[in-house]
Parts: C-alpha cells; sequence; structure tokens
C-alpha cells in the first residue's frame, strides 16, 4: 500500500509541478511579476476541496460518468492554456501580451491543480475509515508528493540557470509535450465514460514498461504513455503536438519576419 500511494500521488502532483515549474521559469526569465502564483494556488486548493467534497454529486452528471467528463474538460482546458501560451510567448511583449501570458499561466496553474489536487484528496479520503491502512497512505502520499514537488523544483532551477536560448528550447519541448499528454489523457477519460468507443490497443508495451511502474507513471504524466494505446488515442495525441508545433512555429516566424 505504501508503495502504491508514493506511485499514485507522484502521478497527480508531477503534472501540475512541471506546469508550475515551466510558467515560474518562464516568468523568472522574461522579468514577469509573479504575485499571480499565489493567488492561482489559492483558487486551485480551494476549488480542488470544493471539488473533491461534491464528487458524489458531481459522478451522477452525464448519466453517471460526470467525473471523467469534467476532469476531461480540465485537461482540455489546460492544453488550450498551453497552446496560448506558447503563441503569445512567440509574439512581441505588448502590455496586452504579458497580460494575456500572466492570464493563461493563473489559469492553467488553478485548474492543474483542481484536476490533481481534488484526486489527491479523494483518494487519501477513501481511506480515513480503514484506520490500518490511513498510516502508511499518508506517508507514501507524504513521500510520492515531496518527489513530485522535487522533481519541479529542480526543473525550475535548470531552467533558469542554463543558457537563454537553451533553457527556452528545453522549456518548449517540455511545454508541448505536457499539451500532448493533456489530449491524451483527455481520450482516456472520455474512453472510461463511453463518450469515445473503445478500440483495440495498436501496440502493447507492458511487458517493456508497464504504466503502473514508477517509470511508467511519470511518462504518463510528462508525455501520456499508454502502454496499449488505440487508434483514436495516438491520432489525438500526434494531431494535439501537430497543432500546438505549427501554431507556435507560425508566431515564431511570423514576429522574425516583422524584425526584418
Amino acid at each position: 500500500m505504501l508503495l502504491n500511494a508514493v506511485i499514485i500521488i507522484l502521478r497527480e502532483v508531477i503534472e501540475a509541478s512541471l506546469i508550475i515549474s515551466l510558467f515560474l521559469a518562464f516568468s523568472q526569465l522574461t522579468h514577469h511579476d509573479r504575485p499571480w502564483i499565489l493567488k492561482a494556488l489559492l483558487l486551485g486548493i480551494t476549488s480542488a476541496s470544493i471539488y473533491a467534497i461534491n464528487i458524489g454529486s458531481v459522478s451522477q452528471w452525464f448519466d453517471g460518468v460526470g467525473q471523467e467528463v469534467v476532469n476531461a474538460i480540465i485537461q482540455i482546458i489546460i492544453y488550450l492554456v498551453l497552446l496560448i501560451f506558447l503563441i503569445t510567448a512567440m509574439r512581441p511583449q505588448t502590455a496586452f501580451n504579458k497580460s494575456l501570458l500572466t492570464a493563461m499561466m493563473m489559469i492553467g496553474v488553478t485548474f492543474a491543480t483542481v484536476r490533481e489536487g481534488s484526486e489527491i484528496i479523494i483518494y487519501i479520503h477513501g481511506f480515513v475509515a480503514v484506520p490500518d491502512l490511513l498510516k502508511s497512505v499518508l506517508l507514501g502520499s507524504a513521500i510520492g508528493a515531496g518527489i513530485g514537488i522535487s522533481i519541479g523544483v529542480c526543473i525550475y532551477y535548470l531552467l533558469i540557470n542554463m543558457p537563454f536560448n537553451i533553457s527556452v528550447r528545453v522549456g518548449y519541448v517540455l511545454t508541448v509535450l505536457l499539451a500532448g499528454s493533456m489530449i491524451s489523457q483527455t481520450i482516456q477519460q472520455l474512453t472510461q465514460a463511453d463518450w469515445i468507443i473503445g478500440q483495440y490497443p495498436i501496440w502493447d508495451t507492458s511487458l517493456w514498461l508497464s504504466e503502473h511502474s514508477v517509470t511508467g507513471q511519470l511518462l504518463y504524466a510528462v508525455i501520456g504513455y499508454e502502454a496499449t494505446p488505440t487508434v483514436i488515442q495516438v491520432t489525438a495525441y500526434l494531431s494535439a503536438l501537430a497543432l500546438i508545433i505549427l501554431s507556435s512555429g507560425y508566431a515564431w516566424f511570423h514576429q522574425k519576419r516583422l524584425h526584418k
């Protein structure tokens, strides 16, 4: 139970931790004000608590698949936030664009905290009535959260201490991969809700890397790793990557042409 708690909480924490570390590193490197992070975390934690408390009612929405659908909507919102963030970051930093970037970072952190925070609260609450397991779950949760937060802190300091050009490229790649992960997880959620027809997997890599292992969970959080993906999942993932790369790439080339 201890190891399960570590892996589950690590998976939940790492996604929000990476998003927060990427946005904080961007703010540091571009000299953005950072009071937004405290507001976003406070709003996210409060909303996550409200969501978790009312999960029984939410689950009854949409003919009994409310939790899956709401989680999918949150993940789509985070994807759109990352898309708009990258496009805006490639444009000249006018007052409007700076305000838009701050808004996107606030929204992204808030929804990431709601998504992952609510899952953590629901998971731990499930063991409150089982005292024999609760202590082990709390310890495992603390370890998993500590590892996830530490990874985010390491990414943050790595990005802000790299040469600027390298930091921008690494941050861009991580942001794109996280965006793809959001869509991959969205397809999983909607498949569980039977809003997308289940399909046979097109490959199975579970013998080489189980998605339930620590490494598999980390890759799930960062790139949306799935050992047995379906055609629609792979198609959606690649389409999401193509959209964010092409859109941000167009914004970058357009800016370069304006400066010539």
